[in-house]
C-alpha cells in the first residue's frame, strides 16, 4: 500500500507538471503553470522522502533553508535584463546536482552490492551529460554577462572529439566494471573540460540556442539519474524537461535559419570590418529629434513598435507604454512585432512587456504581422538589430544570411531608437539605419520614449 501511494504521488506529480508547461505556454495562464508546477515539485520532494524512509532530517532542511534563501535573494535581486543568465545558472546547478547524486549512488552500490546494468549505464549518462552541462552553462552565464568574449580556438573541433571520445571510453570501462569508482570521476573532470570547450568558440548571437540546449541537458542528466536511483518522478520529470528544451532549441534554430551543428561547433562568420559599416553608412544617415517624430507619429494611424535588448537593458518598457496610451489616445493603432529570438532568450519582450501591462493581444509573433509592414504607417524600432536587418533576405553571403526577419524595412516611414550605430550580436552592420525611409533617433530607450511622448503632448 506505502508503495502504491508514492507511485500515485509521483503520477499526481507528473500531471502537474504536464498542466504546468501547458500553462507556461501563454502569458495568460503562465503564473498559474508556474504554480501548478511547484506544487508538483513539492509532492514529488515528499514522495521521494517518504520513499527512501530517511532517518534523519537535519540536512536535508539545512540545505532547503540555505538553498531556499539563495534563491529568495537571487529571484528579488535579479533585473529583467538578466534573466538569461538566471536561466543558464539554473541549468547549470541541475547539471551538477545530478553529477553529485550520480556519484554517490556509485558510491552506496559499489560498498553494498554488485550494481545492475542499468545503474552503471545510467551512472556514467549522468556524469557525462551533467558535467557538460554544469561548464558549458557556466561560461554561458560568463558570455551573457560580459565575462567572456568570443574565444576562438585551434582545432577546437579535434580536441572536443578526442575529449568526447575519451569519456565515451571510460563510460564504457564504468559499464564493465562498476566499481571502478575513479572511472567515474574521470569521466566528470573530462566531461567539465568538454562543456568549457564546447561553449567558448560559440559566438554571443548564439547564446539563446546554447541555453536552450543546455536546458534540455540538465534534463536528460536529471532522467538518467532517476533511472539509477529507480526514482519514476525524477525519470518523468528530466524526459519532460530534456524534451521540451529540444523542442525549444530546434524552434530558435529555424527562427535564425541555422543548424543545431552549425551552431554547437562556432561556425557562425566573424563580424565584418569596421570599413564596411562605413560604406554602408556614410552620409546616409539622417538622424532626427524627437518634435520632427512627434510631428511623424502625428499623422501615423497605425505604428508598428518593434522590442529589442536595447529596451531590457534600458528598462523602457514602462516609458514605451506611457507612449503607447498616449498614441491610442489620439486614435492610433498599436501593435508590438515580436521576434523569436528578440533580446537574449524566447519571450523575453513578451515578459517584459507584460511586465508594463502591455495587452497580450497587442503582441504579435513575427509570422503573424510581417505581412503587415507595407500597411504600416511608422515602425518604431527600440534597440532591437539583427532581427531587423535586411542583410538576411538581400546578402547571400552574410552572416545572417537566411535568417528569418521582422519586414520593418518595408513600413512608410522607420523610425530606430538607438543610442549608436554599434552593430548587433552578429557583428554586422544594417543597411535600415541608412534607408531613405528611416530616420535615427540617438538616444536611451527609455529617455527617448519619455521625449518622444513629451513632444506629442506639446
Amino acid at each position: 500500500m506505502r508503495e502504491s501511494l508514492i507511485n500515485l504521488a509521483y503520477l499526481a506529480a507528473a500531471v502537474l507538471f504536464i498542466f504546468g508547461i501547458k500553462g507556461l505556454t501563454h502569458p495568460r495562464t503562465a503564473v498559474r503553470g508556474n504554480q501548478l508546477g511547484a506544487l508538483g515539485m513539492l509532492i514529488a520532494s515528499a514522495a521521494a522522502l517518504i520513499d527512501l524512509q530517511v532517518l534523519s532530517y537535519e540536512w536535508i532542511i539545512g540545505g532547503l533553508l540555505v538553498g531556499g534563501a539563495i534563491g529568495v535573494v537571487m529571484a528579488q535581486r535579479i533585473q529583467m535584463t538578466d534573466m538569461p543568465q538566471m536561466v543558464a545558472l539554473l541549468n547549470g546547478f541541475g547539471g551538477i546536482a545530478s553529477t553529485l547524486v550520480a556519484g554517490a549512488a556509485l558510491l552506496e552500490a559499489v560498498a553494498q552490492a554488485a550494481p545492475t546494468l542499468q545503474f552503471s549505464v545510467s551512472v556514467a549518462a549522468s556524469g557525462l551529460i551533467g558535467a557538460v552541462t554544469f561548464w558549458g552553462s557556466l561560461v554561458a552565464f560568463g558570455k551573457l554577462q560580459g565575462i567572456l568574449g568570443d574565444i576562438r580556438i585551434k582545432g577546437a573541433q579535434i580536441f572536443n572529439a578526442v575529449l568526447l571520445v575519451s569519456a565515451l571510453v571510460l563510460c564504457g570501462w564504468l559499464i564493465v566494471d562498476p566499481s571502478a569508482v575513479w572511472a567515474y570521476w574521470a569521466i566528470a573532470i573530462i566531461a567539465s573540460i568538454l562543456g568549457v570547450s564546447l561553449v567558448v568558440p560559440i559566438g554571443g548571437a548564439d547564446m539563446p540556442v546554447v541555453i536552450a540546449l543546455l536546458n534540455s541537458y540538465s534534463g536528460l542528466a536529471a532522467a538518467t539519474t532517476g533511472f539509477a536511483l529507480n526514482n519514476n518522478a525524477l525519470i518523468i520529470t528530466g524526459a519532460l524537461v530534456g524534451a521540451s528544451g529540444l523542442i525549444l532549441t530546434s524552434i530558435m534554430c529555424r527562427a535564425m535559419n541555422r543548424s543545431l551543428t552549425n551552431v554547437l561547433f562556432g561556425l557562425w562568420t566573424p563580424g565584418e570590418d569596421k570599413s564596411a559599416g562605413d560604406d554602408i553608412y556614410a552620409g546616409r544617415i539622417k538622424a532626427a529629434d524627437a518634435e520632427e517624430l512627434a510631428m511623424l507619429l502625428d499623422t501615423a494611424r497605425r505604428v508598428v513598435i518593434v522590442p529589442g535588448y536595447g529596451m531590457a537593458v534600458s528598462q523602457a518598457q514602462h516609458a514605451v507604454r506611457d507612449l503607447v496610451n498616449l498614441l491610442e489616445t489620439r486614435g492610433v493603432d498599436v501593435e508590438f512585432a515580436i521576434h523569436p529570438v528578440a533580446g537574449r532568450m524566447p519571450g523575453h519582450m513578451n515578459v517584459l512587456l507584460a511586465e508594463a501591462n502591455i495587452p497580450y493581444d497587442k503582441m504579435k509573433e513575427m509570422d503573424e504581422i510581417n505581412s503587415s509592414f507595407e500597411q504600416t504607417d511608422v515602425a518604431i524600432v527600440i534597440g532591437a538589430n539583427d532581427v531587423v536587418n535586411p542583410l538576411a533576405r538581400t546578402n547571400p553571403s552574410s552572416p545572417i544570411a537566411g535568417m528569418p526577419i521582422l519586414n520593418v524595412d518595408l513600413a512608410r516611414s522607420v523610425v530606430v531608437i538607438k543610442r549608436s550605430l554599434s552593430p548587433g550580436f552578429a557583428g554586422i552592420s544594417n543597411p535600415l539605419f541608412a534607408a531613405d525611409n528611416t530616420l535615427m533617433f540617438f538616444a536611451d530607450a527609455k529617455q527617448g520614449a519619455l521625449d518622444i511622448a513629451t513632444a506629442l503632448k506639446g
